[in-house]
């Protein structure tokens, strides 16, 4: 989207930064009726700014509001093409203030610059864009039903959507949730994770000036106790999209049984697999895939590759090509376009990644450098999700064991399989329980296609593609009678 500035050039904007304090609810900034929290640069341990906390009191206004907006129809009953006008004019917004959101961000999450400005504020804005164009193509269908019957199966917004964030793509996950959500006719009131609540208050603004109503897009910072319970016990809430841990993402299915049945989609952790076959080309080509899906975000990454599960035939070759691109991985200051790795999200993450961490390789303070560890297949850390920059290398004798031992986990996200036999890779693919297969590469698909997971990985629906509208939208069917009630009244 555009060149990189140098590290002076991002601090001197990190000190200018006018930053969110409070909620946005009903189409202004409130201050909300919980507890204040700070908002702290992990890399540095600065407090960025003290921002005002939501409780239940917020929801039930934020929710009363949504419903309000949604009942009177300003956005939900708009017509398709005007609502794409209007998120195209977010996009534009977005573009414009592109470096302050991923200057924010940055510092906010601990996050490179680098990754912020190339990847996540241009994949927010094309998120975005796509889900707008899709409005007013989308058709809903009719029904095989001979002469005497029309019937229509349509889409109908789902109504009030609560949206619960994680930390770890801050920018891209409101942009999963709000582009399909809002492209449908939704109400939505976003929860951030308390660690990141920044870049979402700020779009929010940038939304309502774009032309979003009152009441339409609303954010509420705050705590899983303060705001995430009550969002997801709320009895006038329709529906909880939510990304983060699969042991939050329980709770809200428990939430939701207790309350009003409300639907729940859930994108949750991962142990994702990179598998390479005997027959590998490229090797270094596979190296260089292997070391960004592993390392890319500090390993904070539900996608993130964290098992490589190597044929022994060429794990050697492999590994000298894996350490030696990993020298090049800069650990460091996340405002610095140099950095590769920048700081973990805070202390009690930093103290969970170590546990799993020899000694020699914990680091100092948020920065946790890069790790490879050779383990068993049972070894906790080949089980156990991480969530930092840790790889976990298995050795297999066979290329089905390798298929095998991919499976030999609770989740199922993502996983690569690289070989050079189509039909091998093929089958691969099929034979891998996750919601993501790639085959000589990693990555997660694009805007296009649906991403989920497999068993705890995920739950009730799919974000990204045309999938990800569906999840916000209720099915009905109108069923219309063509007979004459003339002629039926002459039967027999």
């Amino acid at each position: 989207m555009s060149d990189l500035l140098t590290h002076a050039e991002y601090q001197a904007l990190a000190q200018n930064l006018d930053m969110p304090r409070t909620a946005f609810i009903d189409g202004k900034y409130r201050k909300g009726s919980g507890p204040v929290f700070t908002t702290s640069n992990p890399a540095t341990g600065e407090v960025l700014v003290e921002i005002s906390g939501c409780g239940a009191v917020d929801v039930d206004f934020a929710v009363k509001k949504a419903r309000e907006a949604f009942d009177q129809g300003h956005w939900s009953k708009l017509h398709p093409s005007a609502r794409k006008d209007v998120l195209i004019r977010l996009c534009k917004l977005i573009t414009r203030n592109r470096r302050e959101l991923a200057v924010m961000e940055s510092l906010e999450s601990g996050k490179p610059i680098s990754d912020c400005e190339t990847i996540d504020v241009p994949e927010t804005i094309q998120c975005i864009k796509w889900h707008a164009e899709a409005i007013d193509k989308i058709y809903d269908q009719v029904g095989p039903n001979g002469d005497d019957a029309i019937s229509m199966i349509v889409r109908e917004p789902i109504g009030v959507v609560a949206a619960v964030l994680p930390w770890n793509f801050p920018l891209m996950m409101l942009a999963w949730k709000i582009g399909p959500a809002l492209a449908a006719g939704c109400s939505v009131i976003v929860k951030p994770a308390e660690q990141t609540s920044l870049t979402a208050l700020r779009v929010a603004e940038l939304a309502h000036e774009a032309g979003v109503p009152r009441g339409v897009l609303q954010v509420l910072p705050g705590d899983g106790p303060s705001v995430g319970e009550p969002l997801g016990r709320h009895m006038d809430i329709d529906m909880v999209s939510f990304t983060g841990s699969t042991e939050t993402g329980r709770r809200f299915l428990r939430y939701a049984a207790d309350s009003n049945l409300k639907k729940v989609v859930l994108e949750c952790g991962g142990k994702n697999p990179a598998v390479v076959f005997d027959d590998a080309e490229n090797l270094d080509h596979v190296a260089e895939h292997v070391v960004n899906a592993a390392f890319w975000n500090a390993g904070q990454n539900c996608s993130a590759t964290s098992r490589l599960i190597v044929h022994k035939a060429v794990k050697a070759p492999l590994m000298d090509r894996i350490h030696a691109r990993l020298r090049d991985w800069k650990t460091g200051d996340p405002l610095d376009p140099a950095t590769h790795i920048g700081a973990l999200i805070d202390a009690d993450h930093c103290a969970k990644v170590r546990s799993f961490l020899e000694k020699n390789d914990s680091g100092e303070g948020p920065f946790v450098p890069p790790v490879i560890y050779e383990v068993s297949k049972s070894d906790p850390k080949a089980r156990d999700e991480i969530f930092g920059p840790v790889l976990c290398v298995i050795e297999t004798s066979s290329n089905a064991e390798a298929v095998e031992v991919a499976n030999q986990t609770d989740y199922g996200l993502a996983a690569s399989v690289f070989t050079a036999n189509t039909r091998q890779a093929i089958r691969a693919a099929r034979d891998i329980k996750a919601g993501t297969v790639t085959v000589n590469c990693y990555g997660e698909g694009d805007i296009s296609t649906p991403f989920g997971g497999y068993k705890q990985s995920g739950f009730g629906g799919r974000d990204n593609g045309l999938h990800a509208h569906d999840q916000f939208t209720e099915l009905k069917t109108i069923w219309i009678d063509l007979t004459d009630p003339a002629e039926g009244d002459n039967v027999g």
